[in-house]
């Protein structure tokens, strides 16, 4: 088995390949050209195995090295840090690194989403982007009608004229991408089975599904929740103990979630009083990410199981939902 290293830029790579025992075979800078890069790979007998960081370019060299039988490893860019710190960083030095680790198993991988799902969920990611862009252009046009009490001169009303186009238009781009997720992911089972669970609607849903990419890679709901930045960090050390926020995990898990659980809150009563009670305790930041984690076990195990929402904390819900469009008729039916 040969093992190859990629240090993957925007227009070139850099591959270094050893062999089981260490000894370098090739090295080179290629460009992104799918000939160059095949010819490079097949110039050395036997079979590949090749890892690249994870960048956000690596669609591409993955669905090419896959196509011709070289499985491609996706390196976690911060765990790798951790393990393989050199005070000297080049091109050659780094794709030497990730070739002899993937060769010693040491690899720390990070998940790579699945071919089918990575155009939706890319989808639902420029949706947000879109969603935050308009919520900055809303806020420069409040911004502008605060500072002249509503009476706004002239050569602001021409500001205030593109900022209302802007806005338009990301509306009607927020739509559009939408309703092209619309044909695909309304009818599945496991989309109508999240629909069903308190505070988690329809663009709530679709981001869900799409962030985990299969809930078998879980192994349990602690894990689960863990990965969705719902479980602080601690810092303890001689008897002080610290608490921060996780940035390890996916945050547009947590971003859905949270979202989730102010809704939750807002219309279901037995949820409220749950909310209520932990925020007597500590405060009401913590009593929302308490009713998030919550909401996360709920949906871990209703899309583990493929069982229909039954009920927060063991208990059941007073309130149901509507049975309306976007959700179908169960699938448990």
């Amino acid at each position: 088995m040969n093992y190859s290293g990629i240090d993957l830029h925007t227009d070139n790579c850099y591959i270094t390949t050893i062999d089981e025992s260490g000894r370098l075979l090739q090295h080179g800078r290629i460009e992104n050209v799918d000939g160059d890069i095949l010819q490079y790979f097949s110039s050395l007998p036997g079979p590949h195995a090749a890892v690249v960081e994870s960048t956000s370019g690596w669609y591409w060299l993955n669905d090419l090295l896959e196509a011709h039988g070289i499985p491609l490893t996706l390196a976690h860019a911060k765990y790798l840090k951790a393990i393989s710190y050199a005070k000297v960083k080049t091109d050659k030095v780094d794709s030497q690194t990730l070739a002899t680790l993937l060769r010693m198993n040491l690899i720390p991988a990070a998940h790579k989403i699945s071919r089918d799902l990575r155009g939706l969920r890319d989808t639902m990611r420029l949706r947000l982007r879109l969603v935050q862009q308009r919520g900055a252009t809303l806020r420069r046009i409040n911004s502008i009608e605060v500072k002249f009490n509503g009476a706004v001169p002239d050569p602001y009303r021409f500001q205030l004229a593109i900022l209302e186009r802007t806005r338009s238009m990301l509306t009607e781009q927020i739509l559009q991408l939408e309703q092209s997720l619309h044909p695909v992911l309304i009818p599945n089972d496991d989309i109508q089975r999240l629909l069903h669970v308190p505070g988690i609607g329809k663009l709530t849903a679709f981001t869900v599904y799409l962030e985990i990419d299969g809930i078998e890679r879980f192994v349990s709901d602690k894990r689960f929740v863990s990965y969705c930045r719902l479980v602080p960090a601690a810092e303890n050390s001689n008897r002080r103990q610290h608490h921060r926020s996780s940035k390890d995990g996916n945050k547009y898990l947590k971003i859905a979630f949270s979202d989730a659980a102010v809704h939750a809150i807002q219309y279901y009563p037995e949820i409220k009083v749950f909310y209520q009670r932990r925020a007597r305790r500590s405060n009401e930041p913590i009593a929302r990410t308490v009713v998030a984690k919550e909401l996360a076990r709920i949906v871990y195990h209703l899309l583990q199981k493929k069982t229909a929402y039954n009920g927060f904390k063991g208990l059941p819900i007073s309130r149901t939902k509507s049975q309306q469009w976007p959700r179908l008729p169960s699938p448990d039916a």
